[in-house]
């Protein structure tokens, strides 16, 4: 049985990413802050889930989580990265607490989430080492966004996390990839008359799951989403 752990799950993108990996029958660990969501998402699976709340920029609740999701369905087989938190502010409205905790949610988060992980994929005593780290990652992890200083830096720095990672531990067996989410995703508080302008989030879970299903022959370590809108 495969365990997979999304850290930063949340209604939208990260729901329908734990609702693709169960279905195909992964056992999931999933960490965020609000335990009344994670226990209503975990409750609603059709296979073993484990929901933990945590905050995911403290080193010792994200020890804890993992902890507990290792002794209630095993090590880990995939980690999807999933966490960010950034005030869509510029410069000179940015607070420094702001910035501080959109690096702390995202690429230190990723790093402490991905450590955690990663000693599992790498354990010998389990056989073949190997296991599959997804990055979530948006237009800005390649091209900054004005009005989004701490939102853009944490992006960046969280891909460029994810890229050393690929090319230390690919040889490794562990697939690490990162994903471009290049648009606005249709998730439950979205109204619009054009939602063909969105991207699809169990569309895109179907993409992380491809991912993890990739032979290691023909990794992908960037997949760039974006919704297609027909020019006429």
């Amino acid at each position: 049985m495969t365990t997979a752990v999304i850290a930063g799950v949340g209604p939208g993108l990260g729901e329908s990413i734990a609702r693709r990996f169960a279905a195909e029958g992964c056992d999931l660990g999933l960490i965020a802050r609000s335990a009344d969501f994670l226990d209503r998402l975990a409750a609603d699976l059709p296979t073993d889930a484990v929901g933990v709340s945590a905050d995911l920029s403290d080193a010792a609740d994200v020890t804890t989580a993992f902890d507990q999701i290792r002794e209630e369905l095993g090590p880990v087989d995939v980690l999807v990265n999933h966490a960010s938190a950034a005030s869509w502010t510029g410069l000179l409205d940015t607070t420094l607490d702001a910035f501080d905790r959109a690096y702390e949610v995202g690429p230190r988060a990723d790093f402490l989430c991905s450590q955690a992980a990663v000693h599992d994929m790498l354990d010998e005593d389990r056989g073949a080492p190997g296991g599959t780290i997804i990055f979530t990652g948006a237009t800005t992890s390649v091209r900054g966004r004005r009005g989004a200083v701490s939102f853009s830096m944490a992006k960046f720095g969280s891909r460029g996390l994810a890229e050393s990672m690929a090319r230390e531990l690919g040889p490794e067996g562990v697939h690490v990839a990162h994903v471009v989410i290049d648009g606005g995703i249709l998730g439950p508080d979205v109204e619009t008359d054009t939602p063909e302008e969105y991207l699809d989030p169990d569309a895109v879970a179907d993409s992380y799951w491809h991912l993890v299903e990739q032979d290691r022959s023909a990794w992908t370590l960037e997949l760039d989403l974006r919704p297609h809108v027909e020019e006429f």
